[in-house]
């Protein structure tokens, strides 16, 4: 799971994304206004930790981005103004919960796992052709055999099989599958090498599904039968 902390209070923001992390999210962050929105617009997420009191603009902001973008991420509003007018304005423009700070990071933790239960409570196994990605079990099964995949194999066709042909750039599939953690890569070579090994475990295992990469531009999955050029 995916979260996505906007606060500009330094200490805050390191203790819950500390504890977040912990609890085995995947957790960026953004300090601002500006590099709040630039984050939604390239990467959903789970759930979205919003302060509304940002140094360059209204926190409320981002959820008129979202529902410009028709996006359907989670949000928690955490803010020190616990007022009934700002409450019902952000759960009008589309928040799930509000937070007054200051908060227990157990609490926060306790209404993140029930939000994102709520608007997922059985992610479904998804079947394409001989192929089932168990998202809950974190296994693949071609023709009802599980084939081995690294973590970071799983999150990937993971994440593809939620965007069936539809196609992801670079960019956009590194800033998912590895968050804040990319920037200190400093290339794309261990992106190649992960999709490079989960396209051959596909093909070695004859699945109906393949990662066709599409020079200069990306990646997209699709189904062997129904593949779409472009």
């Amino acid at each position: 799971m995916k979260i996505l902390i906007i606060e500009d209070e330094e200490n805050l923001l390191s203790l819950t994304k500390k504890e977040l992390e912990k609890e085995g999210y995947q957790v960026d962050f953004a300090t601002n206004l500006k590099q709040a929105v630039d984050k939604i617009v390239a990467t959903p997420y789970d759930c979205i930790l919003l302060d509304i009191m940002l140094p360059d603009g209204n926190g409320l902001q981002i959820l008129k981005t979202l529902k410009d973008f028709k996006r359907e991420d989670s949000v928690i509003i955490l803010s020190a103004k616990d007022s009934i007018d700002d409450k019902v304005i952000g759960l009008d423009l589309g928040a799930d919960d509000y937070l007054a700070k200051p908060y227990h990071l157990a609490e926060l933790s306790a209404r993140i796992k029930t939000i994102i239960r709520r608007k997922n409570p059985t992610k479904k196994n998804g079947c394409f052709g001989n192929v089932c990605i168990l998202s809950n079990e974190k296994k693949v099964l071609v023709n009802n055999q599980e084939i081995i995949l690294k973590k970071k194999e799983f999150e990937i066709l993971d994440f593809f099989s939620n965007r069936i042909n539809r196609l992801i750039d670079k960019e956009q599939l590194a800033e998912f599958v590895w968050g804040e953690d990319f920037d200190s890569m400093g290339n794309y070579d261990f992106l190649y090498a992960q999709m490079k090994n989960l396209r051959k475990k596909l093909k070695e295992a004859n699945a109906s599904l393949e990662l066709k990469s599409i020079y200069g531009l990306g990646y997209k999955l699709v189904e062997k039968e129904n593949e779409i050029s472009i």
